[in-house]
């Protein structure tokens, strides 16, 4: 009776463990939507940010992306494969043009291709202040292509996706 008793709170707190393990920790699709949330945090500007503060927002970018970045906008001049160096160098100088920016993804979309790769579908929305005083609201759907490189999801693709206006 003992033995039996011994046996099943054994089990329960196995039970127990297996169970928090699957709460506790981030699921996968958490983890792909991680870099988002950073992009957004070190794209958007405020009017008081300073050097030191603008200098580490453009290294952190570069760090979100692959080696090489396939990049497609629709009748821009900007479609291309871009090295982790130009992306960060091309985000400095777009964020240099405005004195307040803000970037907002929403509407995730998270499908598995691989193990390691993950396509997402969502919209992204940027509004900011250019330093000439122009407002700028733009909001864009996105098919990214993220790959898990050394246990973080980095962008390999961006397509920002045409849509139809009436």
């Amino acid at each position: 009776m003992v033995k039996i008793k011994y046996l099943l709170i054994g089990g329960l707190i196995a039970v127990i463990g297996i169970v928090a393990v699957f709460i506790f920790s981030p699921r996968e699709e958490k983890k792909v939507k991680k870099p988002f949330y950073l992009l957004s945090e070190w794209v958007s500007k405020s009017s008081e940010e300073n050097a030191f503060t603008m200098l580490q927002k453009m290294k952190n970018i570069g760090t979100l992306f692959d080696e090489e970045c396939v990049l497609k906008v629709p009748s821009q001049s900007l479609s291309g494969s871009y090295k982790r160096e130009e992306i960060t160098t091309y985000a400095g100088s777009a964020r240099s043009y405005f004195s307040q920016l803000h970037l907002k993804f929403y509407d995730f979309s998270i499908l598995f291709l691989e193990k390691e790769v993950a396509k997402v579908s969502l919209t992204s929305r940027l509004t900011g202040r250019s330093t000439a005083g122009e407002q700028m609201d733009e909001t864009r759907e996105l098919e990214c292509v993220l790959k898990k490189i050394e246990k973080k999801w980095l962008f390999s693709a961006i397509d920002v996706v045409e849509v139809l206006k009436k």
